[in-house]
């Protein structure tokens, strides 16, 4: 065992001593030692509840003859950090999460990991280091919370108090109401409740084959929660009596088949940035090309929030993700999971309960995937779109650009009624180097929503969106504007061109007219300069290789 490098032998005296001084009985030197990662947080309401997670998971390690030791996770609720300073540690937390794990891991010679996570980057940080680290490993997802409730309506987070703050601007809607909705729109424990970055991952860690069966869509109140959290204890001193490892289950077909569900959900455009960042750990080669070629032959067959009206409770009850693997099972290869089954196996014993939740081939939402790439002069190394929460009239679009060099002063000119239809807001300098970080837009792109332009204004940027956002709503494009890339070259008044189905996003601009514009940019200083995200700005690479750090 990994772990006899600190246990076994007269030289460790002094390693022994030190674990006996925990409370560790001489018994437990024979056992396997099984690290518990847990992102446990008083400040996140995903991780709220984990302290329960926690002594399931423990229960499960023990009852199968391992020896458990928990160690904490840095956590960061996006929710909290959205629209200021705060969201810029988001996706560089992720980078954090990876390195905490593998530092603890290896110090500590731990022969297997359970990784307890639930929210946005916490669950690609964790499988970042499983792949890295290649040790047995298993993931337990805390679950989403349940929907809220208000006046005989279902509440969601995003809809239900990002998106308000722009009808209360408008006069659509008085303080008490607002009061209520902030009250209401959030239960509880758990992950926020539509299909959001950290449900998305949820889902698709346990198509990865990562998670157990059922993992992804058991809620955080659930018994049955506790119940995953138990067997995952359990599961993993299976995984490394078998030596099962994290790399023999994230192959190239598991990642394809993770893309291919994805495309069916609708999920948060930030699975692609997690996807090729958890691949690059995994040495699997996985191009943005590949989750086009994946989308234009997936079916849309879950539409929850932000872009459709049901809830993760619905997804739940509708039978899960082995429901829709059921669907999709002549699709999807037989790759291993922690479960001791094939994916396949899984999906041949899913069985969907709701057929409107869950739709059949033969009646999708839409006839392609959730996610789109894009490509064109702005964006020469691609563009990402959630494509399923676009409507029809917005796909395709034309308008004169409103640039703006940061996030805080576009959401200003929104509020301030500076927007006019037909235009084309552009945030920039908000990508991996230059934000730093790469913040997501929700708060922009709520403020769209509500104060009622999502039909007749588009938003681009070189930052992200969160799983929230709905709408013509553009982000990931590359090369970014700190990097030189034609999004910096942009004037107010250039005409913008958005193809969805075409994949195009383009600026009626000459190459020369750009090629002018390119010599007379200069790099602008950067925005932070010194601590962590200084640090972070000069090695991460662009959002089209998932943003990591080389």
């Amino acid at each position: 065992m990994r772990s006899d490098t600190i246990k076994k032998g007269v030289e460790k005296t002094p390693h022994r001593a030190l674990l006996y001084s925990t409370g560790m009985p001489r018994s437990a030197l024979d056992k396997p030692f099984v690290g518990i990662a847990s992102s446990f947080s008083d400040v996140v309401p995903g991780h709220i509840q984990m302290r329960d997670l926690e002594r399931f998971i423990e229960r499960g390690v023990e009852s199968e003859g391992g020896y458990p030791f928990v160690f904490g996770v840095p956590a960061i609720c996006d929710g909290i950090a959205m629209g200021h300073s705060g969201m810029k540690y988001s996706l560089p937390s992720r980078e954090l999460i990876a390195d905490s794990i593998e530092s603890i891991a290896r110090a500590h010679c731990f022969d297997g990991l359970v990784l307890l996570t639930n929210c946005d980057k916490i669950t690609p940080g964790m499988l970042m280091a499983a792949a890295r680290l290649n040790i047995p490993s298993i993931v337990v997802t805390a679950g989403p919370m349940l929907s809220g409730r208000f006046r005989g309506r279902r509440l969601s987070y995003v809809r239900d108090s990002f998106e308000v703050v722009g009808k209360f601007k408008k006069g659509e809607m008085d303080e008490e109401e607002l009061r209520s909705l902030e009250m209401e729109a959030c239960p509880g424990v758990g992950s926020c409740q539509g299909l959001y970055t950290a449900n998305t991952m949820a889902c698709l860690t346990e198509v990865l084959g990562m998670s157990l069966p059922g993992c992804g869509t058991s809620l955080a109140i659930s018994a049955k929660k506790k119940r995953i959290a138990y067997e995952s204890g359990r599961k993993v001193v299976e995984l490394i009596r078998k030596q099962l490892l994290p790399r023999d289950i994230l192959t190239r077909e598991a990642f394809e088949d993770a893309i291919r569900v994805d495309m069916a959900l609708g999920g948060s455009t930030n699975t692609i940035l997690h996807l090729i960042a958890i691949a690059h750990e995994a040495k699997v080669e996985l191009p943005l090309t590949v989750f086009d070629e994946i989308g234009r032959e997936t079916p849309h067959l879950v539409n929850l929030r932000p872009g459709g009206d049901h809830f993760m409770e619905d997804l739940e009850w509708a039978g899960g993700i082995p429901a829709l693997l059921s669907v999709l099972k002549d699709r999807l290869s037989d790759h291993p999971t922690v479960s001791g089954k094939p994916l396949s196996a899984i999906a041949q014993k899913g069985k969907v309960l709701d057929n409107e939740v869950i739709r059949d081939l033969t009646n999708p939402y839409h006839r392609e995937g959730g996610i789109a790439i894009l490509y064109g002069s702005l964006a020469p190394e691609g563009a990402v779109v959630k494509q399923s929460a676009v409507s029809e009239k917005m796909r395709k679009f034309k308008g004169r650009a409103k640039v703006f060099d940061s996030e805080e002063e576009a959401i200003e000119a929104i509020y301030g009624g500076r927007i006019s239809s037909g235009e084309v807001i552009v945030i920039r300098y908000e990508g991996p180097k230059g934000g730093p970080g790469m913040r997501e837009m929700l708060s922009p792109t709520s403020a769209v929503a509500g104060m009622g332009l999502m039909e007749s204004v588009a938003l681009i940027t070189d930052g992200r969106f969160s799983g929230g956002t709905r709408g013509p709503c553009i982000g990931h494009i590359c090369p970014e504007a700190a990097e030189g890339g034609p999004i910096a070259l942009l004037k107010d008044g250039d005409e913008i061109l958005i193809d969805i189905p075409g994949r195009k996003l383009e600026v009626n601009l000459s190459k020369e007219e750009l090629e002018k514009r390119k010599r007379n940019w200069k790099s602008p200083s950067p925005k932070i300069k010194e601590g962590y995200l200084a640090r972070y700005s000069q090695l991460v690479s662009s959002s089209s290789k998932g943003a990591v750090c080389e």
